[in-house]
């Protein structure tokens, strides 16, 4: 067995080890692109103040960006017997560079190593979930515009209430993406904080140069107080999880109207065929098993905030292993949400609309507000009009022409479609996620 950072002459006992470490060598893999690249700029700062000569740091560097390139290119692995990533880059540059490479840890704790790691991670991941979230919504925007003038059913308690539209039902979900959104840039904004420097939790007598680390990896400011930089350990990944879960409520609520609406008894959308599964016994089903599964990921990830807040509530000021476990539930959901996404953004693009719901005279009552208000609007009191065509329906005699006249902001006939792109624009510059790519770029020397 490999000794640890941390070892001194006593090794660990073997169950006591396999127990404390757990599943941390699989799901530091996600963040070992990162920690290369929080050490790259942890130790051009250990060179601006004399703990690193100008050629220790050339050398260094050269290695790091070897094993990132590594890491890219999928054959970085932590070894049998090695804790954790930052062990294993260690590990590798000592090998390659001799003593030099036990230099790169001055000033810095594991604790502090993970939070960067962490939080470069997560706003990469951000980066890509918002991406993910700005192509769905897109295709709905144009998939709204395409179905404006298609009315279809609206209902409440499941009941037919009052005519919609599919301009309306794309649009619904594309507006919900953007508070969605807005959720996740203030997750991104309090994630993009330093810090590196914080150590153990308490500092280091070292002189470090936080600022000049923050501007390297391209953090819009520091966590200033060293306490509170661990103390964000844990509420980073839940206040990031309630973002993930909201557009995950998004996605779920989307997908089961997509699956109620494709089935035979309402028979408003075809999904398509290449995008359903069929039965072993049944030859004719096509089953929406994509959305189902949408859904069910979607609500477990809305759970996640719970599970987080859980693991790491009532805990004092400090570090504590506790905290290692959130990253088994919390690292792997960010890919879970992007497949949703890719796949709701696929299906939605391609889904066929019925254009003759309203042929069928079962939808005929929806039209009955249109006539209270019709009739309403030529002078005959409200509460008399809605009792005169109660009257009607349950005589039998009640007509409509099936047309809807709405012109008011956000009906049916005014969508405001463009003032929703509008708003989602804003929010997605004010990510200013170019600013980070540009840092980290630099760093290595792209």
């Amino acid at each position: 067995m490999a000794q640890k950072l941390w070892e001194k002459n006593v090794q660990v006992n073997a169950e006591i080890d396999r127990f404390t470490v757990g599943r941390d060598r699989e799901m530091d893999m996600y963040l070992a692109k990162y920690d290369v690249l929080g050490s790259m700029a942890h130790i051009t700062m250990l060179e601006s103040i004399g703990l690193l000569t100008s050629d220790e740091l050339k050398i260094l560097l050269e290695e790091l960006k070897n094993i990132y390139a590594s890491v890219e290119r999928g054959e970085f692995v932590i070894e049998d017997g090695i804790e954790d990533v930052h062990s294993q880059v260690e590990l590798m540059l000592t090998r390659r560079l001799g003593d030099v490479g036990k230099k790169i840890h001055s000033g810095r704790s594991r604790n502090d190593q993970v939070l960067v790691d962490l939080k470069l991670f997560i706003r990469a991941q951000l980066k890509s979930v918002a991406e993910a979230v700005e192509r769905l919504f897109h295709v709905l925007i144009s998939q709204s515009n395409r179905y404006k003038d298609v009315l279809m059913p609206g209902y409440t308690h499941l009941q037919i209430a009052m005519p919609s539209s599919f301009g309306l039902w794309f649009g619904a979900y594309a507006e919900s993406l953007v508070d969605d959104m807005m959720f996740l840039q203030a997750a991104y904004k309090t994630c993009n904080r330093n810090p590196l420097g914080s150590a153990a939790g308490y500092g280091s007598s070292f002189p470090l140069d936080r600022e000049m680390t923050t501007r390297l990896l391209g953090f819009d400011s520091m966590n200033y107080n060293v306490v509170y930089a661990q103390m964000g350990r844990g509420k980073v990944e839940r206040n990031v999880s309630f973002a993930l879960a909201s557009i995950a409520g998004t996605l779920s609520k989307m997908a089961f109207d997509a699956c109620m609406f494709s089935c035979q008894n309402f028979g408003f959308v075809k999904l398509p065929d290449e995008c359903t599964t069929g039965s072993s016994i049944m030859p004719h089903k096509k089953n929406p098993d994509v959305f189902e599964l949408t859904r069910a990921k979607c609500n477990k990830i809305q759970a996640l905030p719970q599970q987080i807040m859980m693991i790491m509530n009532n805990l004092p000021s400090g570090y504590f292993r506790d905290l290692q476990i959130i990253k088994e539930v919390f690292l792997p959901a960010f890919e879970e949400l992007e497949d949703c996404l890719q796949m709701a953004t696929y299906i939605m693009e391609k889904i066929k609309i019925n254009e003759h719901i309203l042929d069928d005279d079962k939808y005929l009552y929806m039209f009955s507000v249109e006539e209270v208000n019709r009739l309403a609007s030529e002078g005959m009191p409200f509460r008399d009009a809605y009792k005169k065509v109660g009257l009607d329906i349950e005589a039998g005699n009640f007509s409509h022409d099936k047309t809807v006249h709405h012109t008011h902001a956000g009906s049916i006939g005014n969508l405001c479609n463009d003032k929703i792109e509008e708003l989602m624009q804003q929010v997605v510059s004010g990510f200013n996620f170019e600013k980070v790519v540009q840092a980290e770029n630099s760093l290595l020397g792209r």
